[in-house]
């Protein structure tokens, strides 16, 4: 295999991408923590487990408004860019650039289904897998093309859930809004257990979020953010390439549009007292503010790594996310060896406010890990792996005296 069908070395990488990259996997285990540490309602009704009072609520108000779903939308943004810069850098005739692809994404699906089936239900490797092999298809369309399809996409679950908030039965939503009592109980019961016993919630859940959730919800919000994030890497905008003005505008319009439906619907939720018949509505506020608050934070970033390119805390993000595989991955293990029973058993122990600083120790570990691990590697290690089952044949992984870190 010729140099210039193989992977982008560390001296062409686009510094900008991966700090935002970076800046996207830390943020988001401020939301992930949550179910790594409690039961998987408190991700949709979170006064359904748990004290919400006090320090505790606003360490929920600060994730919620400021964290959930825009890092996951982020970081599903540069995802979309991925695809269009790995299949766009150089020349991979030999192999073919689709084929080369479709090995890449399959092999991701594997690594998705370990994942969630071992580690963690909330996997969300599994989603981008399938889910790149039918964006590639539109990665040479206009932006504008891709940024209408892409939110014409986002829309399907968005309606889908309008419609049923406004006309179908919630009885049985209602249930699913706030669970007995015994199956909180049961839950905790299973993840403060041993690996084995803890098949009995991951294994449902992991099989129900890949099939009828992919097909409801995930895969139409990973598709329309893909294709969006694909938009927004040909206009220049992932890559650092627009003017400092342009990244202020985006700063300002985006957090305004972004916090404004946000806060509106705290109101709303709080304002009815937490009823299963506002819940569904709610998810629509912060579902679409998420995008462009997210595109608020990319403004931030960047303007940052034009300020300071070569600044510690620029070289330190974007360490992360040239390792973000291989951190999203130790997030898992980290935090279920922390709460759960084959580690120190802590699931349902630890307040919302408490998980926080859990969520500082975990970055801290990651942050030194990651460069430390880069003076010395080309890669991350899940990275190389990914890369050498993609190519079909062992990649380069240490330094050698003259490579650019």
């Amino acid at each position: 295999m010729s140099s210039e069908s193989g992977p982008t070395p560390p001296s062409e990488r686009i510094v900008g991408l991966d700090a935002l990259r970076g800046f996207a996997l830390l943020g988001i285990l401020v939301i992930n923590i949550r179910l790594f540490s409690m039961p998987e309602i408190v991700l949709l009704n979170p006064t359904a487990y748990g004290d919400f009072s006090g320090a505790n609520y606003w360490a929920w108000f600060a994730g919620h408004v400021l964290v959930e779903q825009k890092f996951i939308t982020l970081f599903t943004m540069l995802f979309g860019a991925g695809v269009v810069l790995f299949t766009r850098t150089r020349d991979r005739d030999e192999i073919g650039t689709l084929s080369l692809h479709f090995r890449r994404a399959g092999w991701l699906v594997v690594f998705g289904l370990a994942h969630a089936y071992l580690l963690w239900y909330g996997d969300i490797l599994f989603a981008y897998g399938v889910t790149a092999f039918w964006v590639v298809f539109a990665r040479d369309e206009s932006p504008r093309w891709l940024v209408g399809v892409g939110l014409g996409l986002l829309a399907v679950p968005s309606a889908t859930e309008v419609w049923a908030a406004l006309f179908a039965d919630l009885s049985s939503f209602a249930q699913t809004w706030q669970p007995a009592e015994a199956a909180l109980r049961a839950e905790v019961a299973t993840y403060r257990g041993g690996w084995l016993e803890q098949m009995d919630h991951r294994v449902s859940s992991s099989f129900r979020r890949q099939t009828s959730g992919y097909l409801g919800a995930t895969g139409w919000r990973v598709g329309g953010s893909m294709l969006i994030g694909m938009a927004l890497y040909d206009w220049g905008v992932l890559t650092n390439d627009r003017s400092p003005r342009f990244y202020r505008r985006l700063v300002v319009a985006g957090g305004v549009l972004g916090l404004a439906p946000t806060l509106a619907g705290v109101w709303y939720i709080q304002a009815n007292d937490w009823a299963p018949a506002a819940g569904l509505l709610w998810q629509q506020f912060f579902y679409w503010g998420a995008i462009p608050l997210a595109l608020a934070y990319v403004g931030l970033v960047m303007l940052y790594a034009q300020w300071r390119p070569a600044g510690v805390l620029t070289r330190t993000l974007a360490a992360v996310g040239r390792t973000a595989f291989s951190n999203y991955i130790l997030q898992s293990v980290l935090a279920t060896t922390i709460f759960y029973g084959h580690g120190l058993g802590l699931f349902g122990r630890v307040s919302r406010a408490e998980a926080l600083g859990v969520v500082a120790a975990i970055w801290v570990v990651q942050v030194v890990l990651s460069v430390l691990w880069l003076r010395r590697y080309r890669y991350g290690p899940m990275e190389w792996l990914w890369r050498t089952l993609t190519y079909g044949e062992r990649q380069p992984l240490r330094l050698r005296n003259g490579d650019e870190q």
